[in-house]
């Protein structure tokens, strides 16, 4: 479906993040897969992208605003910041202002055997800002919740590494509400705010509305961040009963026959608007109040990602979506990595 041209009608608020100047656009853009071979496969079943694409749906990213950029030292063990950080010095030489622009987030992987917790995420955090080519980051977080040091002590490396001047903000990903209060009170007592988590959140797993997660970030300050927005793809059309998503996709792993009802609602909304289903998926994460951070691969991607910004969903557009939407499935990932 080709996308209409529409005069925009509506004025893209940002997110500023607590404690510190740094603020988001409403949409972000989510790296995984850039450089992620094992799990993506540039050589893998999806042979359709390398380098050249990936500059492709970065500079159709910035272009339409979303200049923030989601990524993790995990993510093809680094090269994922390698890549952003061969795209930023590109722009740096070609004098591109779009550089300064750029809001970078990053991750630190707390296995249990990282026993010295400043130490280890130091390390990490200098390790990330070599490959990213940057001095610091916007935002760095705790990749999930599976340290077995303490909060406070998970905390005092994180306000460490925000004395150091590597960081303006700090974030945690997949922690449960009792989880984040913890590490929110910790960094507390270092006079820090816990800005974000970042969580699978999407209309197929809608866990984190029930549980009480959204509302106790909505009540502590803390910023959501979605990934997996799409559903690693689900909720974009593309796919169906009898051609469901390829490879290794885990989260929201609902079968598709159980997803079509879902599609086709974000198909009747996107009609009235003249917008696809995946920018009607995205559309409604932000109406919820998180800032979603789908991926792009490739310039056509990027630039119908951005096609959720500019407009809103109506309040009974929202109640449609919500009553076919679905709680999410509870998989052995959950109890162990995704709290969230």
């Amino acid at each position: 479906m080709t996308t209409p041209t529409v005069e925009p009608t509506w004025t893209e608020p940002q997110v500023p993040l607590p404690g510190c100047d740094v603020r988001l656009p409403s949409l972000g853009l989510g790296t995984w897969a850039w450089g992620d071979t094992a799990t993506w496969g540039m050589n893998g079943y999806d042979r359709s992208y390398n380098f050249e694409t990936i500059r492709g749906a970065y500079r159709a990213a910035v272009a339409a605003g979303v200049t923030f950029l989601d990524t993790a030292e995990v993510y093809g063990a680094g090269e994922s910041e390698r890549i952003i950080g061969r795209l930023l010095k590109e722009e740096a030489a070609e004098g591109d202002a779009n550089r300064e622009r750029i809001v970078i987030a990053t991750k630190f992987l707390p296995f249990p055997w990282k026993i010295v917790v400043s130490s280890a995420l130091m390390s990490a955090l200098r390790a990330s800002l070599q490959r990213v080519e940057r001095p610091w980051v916007h935002l760095y977080q705790i990749h999930g919740p599976i340290s077995l040091r303490s909060h406070q002590a998970m905390a005092a490396a994180l306000a460490e590494a925000h004395q150091a001047g590597l960081v303006k903000a700090v974030g945690v990903s997949n922690y449960s509400e009792k989880e984040m209060r913890a590490i929110h009170a910790a960094l507390a007592r270092h006079g820090m705010a816990l800005a974000t988590n970042q969580i699978e959140y999407n209309l197929l797993r809608t866990w984190p509305e029930t549980n009480g997660l959204l509302r106790a970030c909505r009540d502590l300050g803390v910023t959501v961040l979605a990934y997996s927005p799409l559903a690693q793809g689900r909720l974009t059309g593309k796919y169906s009963a009898s051609n469901p998503p390829p490879g290794r996709r885990n989260f929201s792993a609902y079968p598709m026959a159980e997803v079509e009802p879902v599609i086709a609602e974000l198909r009747r909304i996107g009609t009235v608007h003249g917008r696809t289903p995946a920018q009607v998926a995205l559309n409604w994460v932000m109406c919820k109040g998180a800032v979603p951070i789908p991926g792009a691969k490739n310039q056509e991607q990027a630039e119908q990602n951005a096609g959720a910004l500019g407009w809103r969903l109506s309040a009974a557009e929202v109640a449609a979506l919500d009553g076919v939407s679905k709680p999410g499935q509870r998989r052995l990932m959950h109890r162990v990595w995704q709290h969230g």
